[in-house]
């Protein structure tokens, strides 16, 4: 089953600090009023994943950046419910924040920890390469990420490794 990708709401806010709890422990999880702020940011967009119940299964965001000359964008974050791990909930959320990034123009970067290989090998999947590492990035557990960058879209608004799959989040 595919994920159904729309827009995070406040009322959504409650199980996104729940899956971060869970998922994010040891590395100082986000709180209620960080993602009211995420949420209302004005170059934010973060997306809910959910089952056909409603039930939200993970959520991203990513901030489009730069100036119409020079955009980019960040990949704030993207968590999926570990009962969800594997069932392409990841890529659709993905797929969502890519399609925005790909309107925005430029390349797209996030850092994702050295460990966390499924993370990586999904990045790589859809065009990201690893830049370099920031030593103890995550804090207060001190991991290691790699800061990966996917570059801007082609000449028909898709990244080679992006086109053939078409936007899942739906």
């Amino acid at each position: 089953m595919t994920a159904r990708v729309e827009a995070l709401t406040d009322a959504d806010i409650a199980r996104c600090v729940e899956l971060e709890h869970e998922l994010f422990a040891g590395d100082d999880p986000w709180t209620a009023p960080a993602f009211q702020s995420e949420l209302a940011g004005l170059h934010t967009h973060y997306f809910a994943a959910r089952d056909e119940d409603g039930k939200l299964l993970g959520y991203a965001g990513i901030a489009l950046l730069g100036t119409a000359d020079d955009p980019e964008s960040e990949v704030h974050t993207i968590a999926v419910d570990p009962a969800e791990h594997r069932s392409g909930t990841g890529t659709a959320l993905l797929l969502a924040m890519l399609d925005e990034a790909d309107r925005h123009g430029g390349p797209v970067f996030l850092e994702v920890r050295t460990d966390n290989e499924p993370a990586i090998e999904l990045y790589r999947k859809y065009g990201f390469e690893v830049l370099g590492v920031r030593k103890r990035y995550y804090q207060p557990s001190g991991a290691d990420a790699y800061t990966m960058c996917r570059p801007a879209a082609t000449l028909d608004g898709h990244p080679a490794a992006h086109a053939e799959e078409g936007n899942l989040a739906t």
